[in-house]
């Protein structure tokens, strides 16, 4: 019997990975969802279950999952010590898929999120006899500025970032080289890149950062002032494909120690321009309005952003005020080293669609829950 200890199964990541462990019939679940009392606690697993499609009388099912109301960045996960040793006693697998996935954190906020939660989970990583596995779910934006193709290693290269969510997941990371140096855990860490809805329905448990960048992209909050984007490119991969390559990794004792990047790679990231296009045609074909298409200078479109935003109605402002956060991290031609995850792929006989094949449908089906509009992207 393996006994998985989950969290942040209620974002992104995390809830499309559970039905996955799940399907494995010898698996039990924990997971640690932040919850004031037994009530909310009962409200979020019942919401998760509703996502999975798990009717009220899949006994069977719901009995290999437990909730457990808990918060990644106290001591013993905010547990008390009755419910942690328990846990400790009978985990075989973590997987920390827990994370405040926000570009504007202060930075002290950002600390406490990623790196408090790395500590909390290392701690209860070596309290575990039984442990098997442990899976951490880090980002490929712990690259920072570097110029270089990102490599699936450690990264000591000095560096700067983007945001406080790039540099506190690096912190993070260093965190964990350093912990696990000192002693070796079963540890795989999982880079993804910017993570987007289901590769085969779109569907998504919440609208995060790329779906932000969709909304800008459409022109409809700058009144089709965009800047000048020149060559750079996104990476983006569907929820599914890191989920099931977590999945797979915590039973493959051939990823321990390995560091793999959960992304499309150099040769399919999106040319931002290309993405902008389809953006908009997706907005069309949803009856949504969009407006003209006018290109300005990026420095010049940095200044008029924060401009506006001093000056715009109030419902504008806190849009205009991240804008530029978002063009910083798009002014960087980023590149991301795959070879590593690509191979063990291969060797697994499972296949990542490229992200042209399926952003159609995650596109839909932003568009249909945003606006409520039915309709059918093209590719």
């Amino acid at each position: 019997m393996k006994t998985y200890f989950v969290t942040g199964a209620t974002g992104v990541v995390g809830s499309s990975l559970v039905p996955r462990l799940l399907a494995d019939p010898s698996a039990r679940l924990r997971l640690l969802i932040r919850a004031r009392d037994s009530e909310e606690l009962a409200s979020r697993l019942e919401t998760l279950y509703a996502f999975w499609d798990v009717p009220r009388g899949s006994t069977a099912l719901r009995s290999r999952i437990e909730a457990v109301a808990g918060d990644t960045t106290l001591p013993r996960l905010g547990l008390d010590e009755t419910a942690y040793r328990s846990l400790a006693a009978t985990c075989t697998h973590i997987v920390h898929a827990a994370g405040l996935v926000r570009m504007n954190l202060p930075l002290d906020e950002a600390r406490r999120s990623a790196v408090g939660s790395a500590r909390q989970v290392v701690a209860l990583a070596r309290d575990c006899p039984r442990l098997v596995k442990l899976d951490f779910v880090s980002t490929v934006g712990v690259g920072g500025r570097l110029q270089v193709p990102i490599p699936e290693r450690w990264l000591a290269e000095p560096r700067g970032f983007h945001n406080t969510y790039e540099q506190a997941k690096a912190e993070a990371e260093d965190y964990l080289r350093e912990a696990t140096a000192a002693y070796p855990l079963p540890l795989t860490v999982h880079r993804p890149s910017m993570v987007v809805g289901d590769s085969h329905t779109g569907r998504i448990i919440g609208f995060q950062v790329f779906y932000f960048l969709c909304e800008f992209l459409s022109g409809r909050r700058t009144h089709g002032l965009y800047p000048a984007f020149g060559a750079a490119s996104l990476d983006v991969i569907g929820c599914d494909i890191v989920a099931e390559a977590i999945a797979a990794a915590s039973n493959d004792p051939a990823t321990v120690g390995r560091i793999l990047h959960l992304c499309s790679g150099a040769r399919e990231a999106v040319p931002i321009h290309d993405l902008k296009e389809q953006v908009r045609r997706a907005y069309s074909h949803h009856g949504l309005s969009v407006p003209g298409d006018h290109v300005l200078p990026r420095r010049c479109y940095g200044a008029l952003a924060r401009l506006l935003a001093r000056v715009a109605p109030r419902e504008l402002r806190k849009p205009l005020a991240t804008l530029p956060i978002y063009l910083d991290y798009l002014a960087d031609t980023q590149a991301f080293d795959d070879a590593g995850f690509r191979t063990w792929l291969q060797g697994r006989g499972m296949s990542r669609p490229a992200p042209s094949a399926y952003l159609p449908a995650v596109l839909d089906h932003f568009l249909a829950h945003r606006y409520g509009k039915p309709g059918t992207t093209a590719a």
